[in-house]
């Protein structure tokens, strides 16, 4: 039996079936339309355990570890339901962990003890304030890094924090922040030294605070049902025990969650790669043309098998590097291997879907016309193709 499919696991993949074919599949389409899921969706989620699933039960998780992060996702899209919704839905996923981790310091925790194990105003106070109510479903979090001139170089980052007694003064701007719009707060980066020096610290940031700006609704190619915003910080004061962690440790924290992040990403990746062969499989079978069913000819047939294939092969690797980060080994470069290695199963496979859909594929009625647009963010976020390129260069001594 594959750790990753134990009888628990196989009841956590049950359970996720069941909440997407009951509450998500009748309003997927609305809500790819309107831009955003309802924020009710959340409160179902949490109080299915699903929104829990990957934190502790003493912060107001459901328990589990990555490897059940992975397998809800991995349900989700392989259920009919899409990237953008585990982006939508699931955006704590990179809002909250910094925050249980620095709460971490001051028990203990290893993360914490990694950083310094310096107790900080982001301990208890944090945690109830924001950890809380996000799992319950009630609040909603997101990830603020990437920044207008900055994409991938998190070190450069230029929204600076100046200390002016129980308060930081913020100035800077954030862009395609997943969840901006909706979101009650931001685990937003800054600078604490001059722009760009790389000395970074993470402060929670509330909507609403003066000064506090959410820009325009970013209209995207794909991811249609998250919205995605832009944020404007001018002389915005945020109490310094809204601070995770202690000073200046934000880029050393924000490297360390790159590694659950990126795992997620390749699991979107690849299981959109597997429900697309399913969705194409499914129309090949049905699909007649000249007297004959499309799967009844050689051709189709074999590319139906080189889909599958590359598929399976991604999500094979993507889960044995998965057991090994949830060990705690220090695989980045097998991290960065993972990720491409999905992307690029995920882009081939989506491809050929939409292809063997023909012109049916190319209409919005279409589920795989939505993941052909959806995949194409996988390859950019959380770190590009060529960035993992890089790390891997570096793995290998280059």
């Amino acid at each position: 039996m594959s750790i990753v499919d134990t009888p628990e696991r196989r009841q956590l993949r049950e359970l996720t079936r069941a909440f997407v074919t009951r509450e998500v599949l009748p309003h997927l389409d609305d809500w790819e339309r309107a831009g955003e899921v309802p924020r009710a969706l959340h409160a179902t989620a949490a109080k299915l355990g699903l929104l829990g699933i990957g934190f502790p039960e003493s912060v107001g998780g459901s328990g589990g570890d990555l490897l059940d992060s992975i397998i809800v996702t991995e349900e989700l899209i392989r259920s009919g339901g899409s990237s953008g919704l585990v982006a939508a839905l699931f955006t704590h996923g990179i809002a909250l962990p910094h925050v249980v981790a620095a709460a971490g310091a001051r028990t203990g925790g290893s993360l914490g003890g990694r950083l310094g194990g310096t107790r900080s105003p982001a301990d208890d106070g944090l945690l109830e304030r924001y950890v809380r109510p996000t799992l319950a479903g009630t609040m909603i979090g997101a990830l603020a890094i990437t920044e207008p001139d900055g994409g991938s170089d998190v070190a450069g980052i230029r929204t600076t924090a100046r200390r002016d007694g129980d308060h930081y003064v913020v100035n800077g701007s954030k862009t395609y922040i997943t969840s901006g719009h909706r979101a009650d707060f931001v685990t937003t980066a800054v600078c604490t030294d001059f722009p760009g020096s790389g000395e970074l610290t993470l402060l929670v940031i509330d909507k609403g605070s003066p000064g506090f700006t959410v820009g325009r609704r970013l209209e995207k190619l794909g991811w249609h049902c998250s919205d995605t915003a832009e944020l404007s910080f001018v002389d915005v004061r945020v109490p310094v025990a809204n601070r995770i962690g202690a000073e200046n440790t934000g880029f050393l924290a924000i490297m360390q969650h790159f590694a659950a992040e990126r795992l997620s990403l390749a699991t979107q990746a690849y299981a959109t790669a597997q429900r697309c062969v399913e969705l194409a499989v499914r129309w090949c079978r049905d699909r007649e043309t000249f007297g004959r069913p499309l799967a009844s000819r050689q051709l189709v047939r074999h590319r139906l098998a080189e889909m599958h294939t590359r598929a399976e092969a991604a999500r094979s690797y993507v889960h044995e590097v998965a057991v090994r980060v949830a060990a705690g080994e220090p695989v980045v470069t097998e991290v960065a291997m993972a990720k491409n290695v999905a992307v690029a199963a995920c882009d081939q496979v989506v491809d050929q879907a939409l292809q063997l859909h023909g012109g049916f594929g190319y209409l919005r009625d279409a589920e795989v016309e939505r993941h052909y647009r959806d995949a194409r963010i996988l390859g950019i976020g959380g770190g590009t193709t060529e960035i993992m390129n890089e790390i891997i260069a570096k793995g290998i001594g280059l």
